[in-house]
């Protein structure tokens, strides 16, 4: 896979983040959602990192797909809004708050994505914002 069969051109018109248009964004949500997790995987760099909670940076699109097929099944993401940010050496940083809805529980969460000059990701945090006590009781 090269990474470009998953274009993020194909942006449902009725999904929307307030405060974020990028498509690429837009089309990690989409994709997830839809458990089409190669998809999810192409839209990151060669060398893209996904950093989820409680777990070291998954790297690269294939360890990627395989992480996101074990531990996303039930999992539903629902952002609600986003700010901007440029950084140095032509990378944007998007930082996403909403919810994640597993079939056991639902999450504030706090998603951090970084995208290079090429608009791929090229590193996503994903930050679970619970009480110490909330995040205990959802560790497996």
């Amino acid at each position: 896979m090269t990474g470009h069969e998953s274009t993020p051109t194909k942006v449902e018109e009725n999904f929307q983040i307030s405060g974020i248009t990028e498509p690429t964004v837009l089309h990690y949500f989409q994709s997830l959602n839809a458990g089409k997790f190669e998809e999810t995987a192409a839209l990151f760099a060669e060398d893209g990192v996904m950093h989820p909670p409680f777990e070291s940076g998954i790297v690269g699109r294939d360890a990627i797909t395989r992480y996101l097929q074990q531990e996303a099944q039930n999992v539903k993401a629902y952002p609600r809004e986003g700010v901007v940010e440029t950084l140095e050496e032509e990378q944007i940083q998007y930082q996403v708050t909403g919810k994640a809805q597993t079939s056991w529980c639902s999450v504030n969460v706090l998603w951090i994505f970084i995208l290079n000059k090429q608009k791929e990701i090229h590193y996503t945090r994903i930050k679970l914002l619970a009480s110490p006590k909330e995040l205990l009781n959802l560790r497996r």
